[in-house]
């Protein structure tokens, strides 16, 4: 049942979600295997072969990452794949790999608001951080002499945008590493490898498996010194997913470019909405064709992801406008079937305004979902 690498690279994204990473058949075994529950391995004699020990590789996880690999490199056999316990366990694994005490990082300053806690346990490693924001391709500006540089496109949750292809030359050109977070776009919406990146990194808790059920995340990467080391790091660590987990990961990925669509196709539906409204400012959407970011988004991007940020006028006014939502629920993270939103400086971690709202848009219907942000927006006036 696995395509070969030219197959994979002429495939649909909706056929190959739906065969993503599964094995041959077997007469009388299920498609998708289920999650093998493994400590250890029947390992008489010399230590060789695939499964050792259960925190350096299982089943379930090999099947899932060659899934997450056809998905961010189709049609090609150099690229390596591995997941993790969480988004962040991957982030982590990327920056403590690769950097060491003297190197300089590039961070984007308007990134996911865990990244200042990274950047601490950095600079007490011995290792330069610097910042520069998204837009723009600022980050070119504080480059030289970096080891690596981390792009976050589109940012969270401003949504900014940069031109991947233009750092990743600017990068390359001076030897540093680059790698992409592609949680908000996932591989549907942008594939980074492609783009020339070194790494693609995300969160699977996301819109990669969409049910807000699992937490997960991966990487994806194309030189084998460093995933070697990349490996090496969630060895030592033991950052490893549970095999219901990555089983329940697999599973939700037959579903994505049904979910992907139909969420992207909203979340432009629901900003085309939010724009008619005199109290919405600072409307951010890359998929509208009148976002600052679209154009270079239209240039890399093949979806434009499932979130939609603005402001309203006041932090009361977002907190009643929270509170009447029906069918959004006040939640953090985004990606998933049922939409959520949330006002983001509750967390003190975004360089945000008071009514700043993160929605991520799901998979509700659109004129319901509308009805309800319009209806919400208008209860919600002082």
């Amino acid at each position: 049942m696995s395509d070969t690498p030219e197959d994979q690279a002429r495939t649909g994204d909706g056929t190959r979600a739906v065969r993503a990473g599964l094995p041959e058949p077997v007469k009388h075994e299920p498609t998708l295997p289920g999650p093998v529950f493994a400590a250890h391995f029947h390992l008489p004699g010399e230590a060789t072969g695939p499964y050792l020990y259960g925190r350096d590789e299982n089943p379930t996880w090999t099947l899932l990452e060659r899934a997450v690999g056809e998905l961010e490199a189709p049609g090609r056999d150099d690229v390596e794949t591995l997941v993790f316990a969480s988004g962040m366990a991957a982030i982590s694994s990327v920056l403590f790999s690769q950097l060491r005490a003297g190197d300089a990082v590039v961070l984007p300053s308007d990134g996911y608001q865990v990244l200042p806690l990274v950047r601490a346990q950095l600079e007490a490693y011995g290792v330069e951080v610097r910042t520069a924001p998204t837009g723009g391709d600022a980050q070119l500006e504080v480059l030289d002499g970096a080891r690596l540089l981390w792009i976050e496109s589109p940012s969270n949750p401003g949504l900014d945008v940069c031109d991947i292809r233009r750092l990743v030359a600017a990068a390359h050109a001076q030897g540093a590493l680059v790698a992409v977070d592609n949680t908000l776009a996932t591989p549907l919406g942008q594939r980074p490898l492609e783009l020339g990146a070194d790494f693609s990194v995300a969160s699977g808790t996301k819109q990669l498996t969409g049910h807000g059920d699992v937490l997960l995340g991966y990487v994806a990467g194309r030189d084998a010194e460093a995933m070697a080391a990349v490996r090496r790091w969630r060895k030592i660590v033991g950052a490893i997913s549970g095999p219901m987990e990555a089983w329940l990961a697999h599973r939700s990925i037959a579903t994505l470019q049904l979910r992907v669509d139909r969420q992207n196709a909203t979340a432009l539906a629901v900003a085309e909405a939010l724009k008619q409204r005199p109290e919405v400012s600072g409307l951010r959407y890359p998929g509208l064709p009148d976002d600052p970011a679209h154009k270079t988004a239209a240039q890399q991007m093949r979806r434009y992801g499932c979130v939609v940020s603005f402001t309203l006028p006041t932090r009361a006014r977002a907190e009643r406008f929270l509170t009447a939502l029906r069918l959004v629920e006040d939640a953090t993270s985004f990606g998933g079937v049922r939409s959520t939103a949330e006002r983001r400086r509750r967390w003190g971690g975004d360089a945000v305004p008071e009514g700043f709202i993160r929605m991520s848009v799901g998979a509700e219907d659109p004129e319901d979902l509308i009805a309800d942000v319009l209806r919400a927006l208008d209860e919600s006036a002082e």
